[in-house]
């Protein structure tokens, strides 16, 4: 029996060791860490006969060595273990790859993008779903992809997937609507999408892809895969591209027919999405922009570039628009939470670099309290700092970033922060300081990754959700003494109801 080995005991790597399992191999699982969860995930996949080796990473010596490795999302495609795999000729691919060797008989929509991505892969899903057909999101959102291609193998009389995950993808599935980040794709050699989406591009992701040509490479690589392709052509750095680089891209603009960049593409006009196909077909009004609930002209780009994939797919206007009119929004990303004595309070906790806290606060109401900080990330910080001063009438840091984020207020002349450290400081002080400055949003935007305060952003914003629910339910500090400098670590916050 042919042996294989997955890397990292996530979600990806469940489904991945399930399906190879499924397919006949001898699977081994490995993860460097060792927490109660997984020591229940490794009995249970014990029993089905998956060996799960935990507090261990992958070594490459004996005899038996795997014929295949398959690296969950999370894992660096650089790492030495696996540099020495493909020296020693060991077929190495990402999980997605996996899924799509198992799913390529199927159309596949690629979204990709440093910002915007998960936003598109849901609106895009929604339509497609509106359209009766069985289109589950899945890669970076949702499922794990191979997940999806789970609930498809072996199906026959039964109509039936497999056990857990599987079971939740009913039927057969008429599309994969695959959000695909830089990590996903360069562990995918094959991955070749019927449509490919490029949502936006900016400096991302450097401290694993070191430059910003090798960034641009990797997720170019999927658009030149993929059989037709979607641009955001307000996009700074990919309309300077523009035709050169993608001929036959289908592009968009929220500014108007005279900014697309090709002779066919979608735009808005008049508040509506209109396409243009081809050169000379005359263009057609799809769906009002009004119908969609999400603030923010970058959600009205992802919009476009949705319907632009639902019409390349051959769905139907109305489909779109009752799909768009419905669409709830997607949680962490200007995600309304509540609103207490007029203030609006949003969680934006997807906001993880410059560029996507500027459009976060670009997008509310204005004067706004904002939250921010976490594990800084390398990047330009020069037109986030500009929207601050232009919409922020307070700025709460928090997190192992809030030193030097106080010092580049600073420097650009802005002086009313206040180093919080804690979202359970943040969250009354920033209801306390929209009182004062009757500002009618509170935003979390914290323009850092989370990982120096909470496992990923989305239980960083779920942390603030709680903490804004119950301010709103009813509990209030007694005190709220914060400081303006680094010892805030000194002071405490006392609830009382």
């Amino acid at each position: 029996m042919s042996k294989a080995h997955v890397v990292g005991l996530g979600k990806s790597g469940v489904a991945a060791a399930r399906l190879l399992k499924r397919e006949g191999w001898e699977v081994e699982l490995s993860d460097g860490n060792t927490s109660k969860t997984l020591l229940e995930q490794q009995q249970e996949l014990a029993a089905e006969q998956i060996t799960v080796k935990l507090g261990q990473s992958l070594e490459l010596n004996g005899a038996n060595l795997p014929q295949l490795i398959v690296v969950s999302p999370g894992v660096p495609w650089d790492i030495p273990v696996l540099v020495e795999a493909r020296q020693l000729g060991i077929e190495t691919i990402g999980e997605m790859e996996l899924a799509w060797r198992n799913l390529q008989s199927l159309p596949w929509v690629g979204i990709t993008g440093t910002n915007g991505k998960t936003t598109t892969t849901a609106l895009i899903a929604a339509i497609f779903q509106a359209a009766e057909l069985n289109a589950p999101a899945c890669g970076n959102i949702g499922y794990a992809a191979c997940e999806v291609a789970l609930s498809q193998k072996g199906r026959g009389a039964e109509g039936q997937g497999g056990r857990g995950e599987e079971t939740a993808i009913q039927n057969h599935v008429d599309w994969v609507i695959a959000e695909v980040s830089s990590y996903q794709i360069e562990s995918s050699s094959s991955l070749a999408p019927r449509i490919g989406v490029w949502t936006t591009f900016t400096p991302d992701h450097l401290s694993r892809h070191q430059t910003l040509e090798n960034y641009y490479n990797i997720k170019a690589k999927l658009l030149r895969q993929s059989e037709l392709q979607v641009f955001n052509g307000d996009d700074a750095y990919l309309s300077q591209l523009g035709l050169s680089a993608w001929p036959d891209a289908y592009w968009t603009s929220v500014r108007g027919k005279d900014f697309l960049i090709s002779e066919k593409g979608f735009y808005i006009e008049d508040g509506w999405v209109v396409e243009k196909l081809t050169a000379t077909s005359t263009p057609e009004p799809i769906v009002k922009v009004s119908s969609l609930r999400m603030v923010g002209e970058h959600n009205q780009q992802n919009l476009l570039m949705a319907v632009a994939t639902a019409r390349l797919a051959g769905i139907n206007r109305d489909a779109i628009a009752r799909a768009v009119r419905e669409f709830p929004g997607v949680a962490h990303r200007l995600e309304h939470i509540c609103t207490w004595e007029g203030i609006d309070f949003i969680n934006d906790s997807k906001a993880t670099n410059y560029d996507a806290a500027e459009v976060g606060l670009a997008s509310v109401n204005s004067p706004a309290i904002l939250i921010a900080g976490g594990e800084a990330k390398a990047g330009d910080d020069t037109a986030w700092l500009a929207q601050i001063q232009t919409k922020a009438a307070a700025v709460l840091l928090i997190g192992s970033a809030a030193p030097a984020f106080a010092k580049r207020l600073q420097e650009v002349g802005y002086h009313n922060y206040h180093i919080v450290e804690t979202m359970e400081r943040a969250v009354p002080k920033s209801a306390e300081l929209a009182k004062q400055y009757q500002a009618p949003v509170v935003l979390l935007s914290p323009a850092c990754a989370s990982f120096d305060q909470y496992p990923n952003f989305e239980v960083r914003g779920d942390r603030f959700r709680h903490l804004c629910l119950a301010w709103a339910g009813g509990w209030k500090p007694a005190r709220v003494e914060l400081p303006e400098l680094e010892n805030s670590s000194k002071e405490s916050i006392v609830q009382s109801r």
